[in-house]
């Protein structure tokens, strides 16, 4: 057991990937020599060398592209897109190549790459540096999409990313990389498709995913100043999506809200708040509710405080649940 932040414990789980496997590479924007903007693949390339840890050109395009030619040759790429809104000019590559190609080939070709991307708010960063973008992903059939929301599933996670066949795009909420946490390093962790129950309650389910799990827990524990007990999920995989156990705690507990930085427009909530009342509709004391971002671009630094969902904005909705 040792203790390590966000940042750290991925930069680990990279650590024994690459040991574990010669075939593992990590490639991107400033990942060898810096060790990244976040220091996530710090003394990477020290240790394993410049072949295996690649500083690639400011091309996001071009890492996704060669990182395809890669894994069709037989190695596991690892890409880092540097900040989030920095993956939009890798969408074609991602979307039409990296996720069809599989199908494409009936399953005969795999292509075992994971893209990792820092997301969302919360470090008071320019424009294009705090966006949410998966539901574009989620959307694209042929994709993994994962977030890790703490030190320990940050760990196993990326390594069970690095050793699955299929692409994965793979979220890290840049606000927590500075968060501490114990981490077994020798103990497994859940299945990469599970979700994790990491608070029982028995009146209302929050979900949340990411940078938001944190939130939620901090709303429960005001919450049970008043009485009222609250569960709380922390989804781990976005697709797919394990509604097996939403389904269980939302049947239990009889009110759900879901909770992403995200704009709540389209976001990822409103098809866990679907499978919800598709699932428990007669368990249901309330409509699942949503909290999110605004349908607006993300704001200027000095506004993201407003725009970021808080354990006020949480317990709001858990009070409207409550009003039905």
């Amino acid at each position: 057991m040792t203790t390590l932040t966000l940042a750290k414990a991925l930069n680990e789980g990279l650590r024994r990937s690459m040991e574990d496997d010669p075939k593992v590479l990590v490639m991107g924007e400033d990942v060898g020599k810096l060790g990244g903007v976040f220091r996530v693949t710090d003394g990477l390339q020290k240790d394993f060398g410049e072949d295996r840890v690649i500083d690639t050109p400011l091309a996001e395009s071009g890492i996704i592209g060669t990182a395809i030619g890669l894994a069709l040759r037989g190695y596991r790429p690892v890409c880092e897109i540097q900040f989030d809104g920095f993956v939009f000019p890798a969408a074609d590559q991602i979307i039409t190549q990296l996720a069809k190609m599989p199908l494409r080939s009936l399953g005969t070709l795999k292509l075992p790459v994971v893209v990792r991307i820092p997301c969302g708010g919360g470090i008071g960063a320019v424009e294009h540096h705090s966006e949410s973008p998966e539901a574009y992903f989620t959307h694209t059939a042929g994709l993994r999409v994962v977030a890790c929301s703490n030190p320990a599933d940050a760990y196993t996670m990326i390594q069970d990313a690095v050793r699955c066949d299929d692409p994965i795009i793979f979220f890290e909420p840049k606000r927590r990389y500075w968060d501490k946490a114990d981490v077994d390093l020798a103990a497994p962790g859940l299945p990469l498709d599970r979700a994790r129950t990491v608070r029982q309650g028995r009146d209302v389910t929050l979900v949340a995913y990411g940078p938001m799990v944190k939130t939620c827990l901090e709303a429960a524990a005001a919450a049970e100043e008043d009485g009222r007990d609250i569960e709380v999920i922390d989804l781990r995989s976005l697709n797919p999506l394990d509604v097996d156990v939403l389904t269980e705690s939302v049947t239990r507990t009889g009110r759900c809200v879901v909770v992403h930085e995200a704009p709540v427009f389209t976001g990822f909530g409103a098809e866990i708040a679907a499978r919800v009342t598709e699932r428990c509709f007669y368990s249901l004391e309330a409509p699942v509710l949503r909290v999110g971002g605004f349908s607006t671009p993300y704001p200027p630094s000095r506004l993201e405080d407003h725009y970021l969902p808080d354990l006020d904005r949480v317990l709001d909705a858990v009070d409207r649940s409550f009003a039905y």
